[in-house]
């Protein structure tokens, strides 16, 4: 029985994510490292992260994926506990109350739910299907959970619901929800959306901190305006004197660390812009990919994340059951959204939204949860491939009690 079970090129792309990870945050991290004094300690906790995560990848893809149907079971009521406790006992990172320390360890609640809905709606698509599309009742089953984490997510982060929300919108889109309550939904937000933005525009910042979560209602205020400000100013020539670096001090750098690469790059560890730009080994990282590894690395590393959910699409496809296709598309759309998000704020295509870049930022649980997904993925890669390999000429009492026991097709 080979070690690495599963699709191999899921594998090939979690490692060599991995391994840029560990030089890019090496390199980003330098004067954290200085500062301490303590030079190999950033980049030795962070490849401890990785390892903890390839023993979750590893434990997870050997798991059947029929007992993935418990997970929701069990982590929707336990994130949604943590976020109630999120306000009372979490700490704040960068403004904002995210994270629980667990033995040491600081959690996101919003990361577990997440996974958790995930599943959920997989689950929820997979029972409910009918020959003539998904039964027209899962669209409220799926929307009480969603809604429910989204809320709870949405006051101190914001993206990561929004993320979330997206991902479960394609989903009930594959899904074949009607497309009448998917027309609904979109245009409910719409109207929600707009009117929220424009009431955030139209009310003076004191009044928005009076409200409860209100400082995080101007950061959200600020961050679009600075985006809009930096979109006028892109279509005009500007000097770099009349940059305002005080107020956007990260998108500048990012520009900078963007602009003064080339097509290979200053290579490992020749970035500039690694001293000056903020949160450079984490939401910024890959504005620090494209100033050491050029156009080619950058494009590289989009391509992996790609190649990811072209692979999951295959795997989709393979599955005969519903519950191992939804799944396999969710985790991996999770995943590859976040990630282009990062990807687009780093470039200056988005406003700033904190997103880590799944397995390359510097992180401890989002690294061990996207461990979690890519096991996930894995799992149902490796029992699909053992369906696949499986003689046309067995018998149908073999086939069903083959795929019975590994709950693929």
């Amino acid at each position: 029985m080979a070690f690495f079970n599963g699709d191999p090129v899921i594998w090939i792309v979690f490692f060599i994510l991995c391994a840029i990870s560990i030089i890019e945050v090496y390199s980003a991290t330098s004067t954290l490292s200085y500062k301490d004094g303590l030079y190999w300690r950033p980049v030795i906790n962070h490849s401890i992260y990785l390892l903890l995560g390839f023993l979750v990848v590893f434990v997870f893809h050997n798991i059947p994926c029929r007992w993935f149907k418990l997970y929701p079971l069990l982590m929707i009521p336990i994130s949604v506990i943590l976020l109630l406790l999120v306000p009372f006992v979490g700490e704040k990172v960068n403004g904002a109350q995210r994270v629980i320390p667990i033995m040491g360890i600081p959690v996101q609640p919003s990361e577990l739910a997440k996974g958790a809905v995930v599943v959920a709606v997989a689950l929820i698509l997979s029972v409910m299907q009918t020959p003539k599309g998904a039964d027209r009742h899962a669209f409220k089953y799926i929307m009480i959970p969603t809604s429910l984490v989204c809320l709870l997510i949405a006051p101190d982060n914001f993206s990561t619901a929004a993320i979330l929300f997206i991902v479960v919108f394609m989903m009930m889109f594959v899904g074949h929800i009607p497309f009448r309550q998917l027309g609904s939904l979109l245009g409910i937000l719409a109207i929600v959306g707009a009117s929220v933005v424009g009431l955030m525009f139209v009310t003076p910042n004191n009044q928005l901190g009076k409200i409860p979560k209100g400082h995080r209602l101007v950061t959200w205020k600020n961050r679009i305006d600075k985006f809009v400000s930096n979109k006028d100013e892109n279509t005009r020539e500007l000097s770099a004197k009349d940059f305002d670096m005080t107020n956007n001090a990260q998108v500048g750098n990012a520009n900078i660390a963007i602009a003064t690469s080339n097509i290979v790059g200053k290579l490992p560890g020749n970035s500039v812009q690694r001293d000056f730009l903020s949160q450079a080994y984490s939401d910024f990282i890959y504005a620090i990919i494209i100033e050491e590894l050029g156009l080619i690395g950058s494009a590289g590393v989009l391509m992996l994340y790609i190649i990811l959910c072209y692979r999951a699409g295959r795997i989709a496809r393979q599955c005969e059951r519903n519950f191992p296709a939804f799944l396999v598309i969710g985790l991996s759309l999770l995943i590859v959204f976040q990630a282009m998000i990062n990807m687009c704020v780093a470039v200056g295509l988005m406003p700033v939204t904190g997103q880590p870049l799944p397995f390359v930022s510097r992180g401890g649980a989002s690294t061990l949860v996207n461990s979690i997904y890519i096991g996930m993925i894995l799992s149902v890669s490796r029992f699909a491939k053992k369906r696949e390999d499986t003689p046309a000429v067995s018998s149908a009492v073999n086939e069903e009690a083959f795929h019975d026991e590994n709950g693929i097709s």
